[in-house]
């Protein structure tokens, strides 16, 4: 079953990523305002894959990389992560946040490393993921950019 490339969601792509998110227990209650920092991977007109860098000063929150349960094993959510981090290196971002209660494991083989919560830049702490979406028993998860 071929799938599309990565493309940016748009406003009319709100529904697909709000139901994609939900049937995977992940937050939708800031999507609207944050639609346009998701990408996606289609397969026809179904949302099959999705993620989100959402910025905040000279760092980026890695958002809700999510891959329909029928089309896991196929590196959809390494080519979503991939291609995010990609996009914040190529802005300049010093270093990509997240949070996650499942998932530490498979972010550290992408070369995030775990770190307390009290260690994450004010402008990270600050969005509405850190503040009330995630729990407090999330994971907290760095994977440094740059030096500068």
């Amino acid at each position: 079953m071929p799938v599309g490339s990565i493309t940016r969601l748009r406003c009319g792509d709100l529904a697909r990523l709000e139901n994609l998110l939900r049937s995977h227990h992940l937050p939708t209650e800031d999507c609207a305002e944050q639609t346009h920092n998701f990408c996606g991977i289609f397969d026809q007109d179904d949302l099959v894959a999705a993620g989100g860098l959402e910025p905040a000063a000279n760092y980026a929150l890695l958002r809700s990389v999510v891959v329909q349960e029928r089309y896991r094993s196929r590196g959809l959510a390494r080519a979503m992560s991939e291609f995010l981090i990609n996009q914040a290196r190529s802005e300049g971002i010093k270093a990509v946040y997240l949070l996650t209660e499942t998932a530490e494991t498979y972010f550290e083989k992408l070369g995030f490393s775990r770190l307390d919560r009290t260690q994450v830049p004010l402008e990270i702490r600050q969005t509405r993921q850190f503040t009330s979406l995630c729990p407090d028993t999330a994971s907290c998860m760095v994977m440094t950019l740059s030096a500068n």
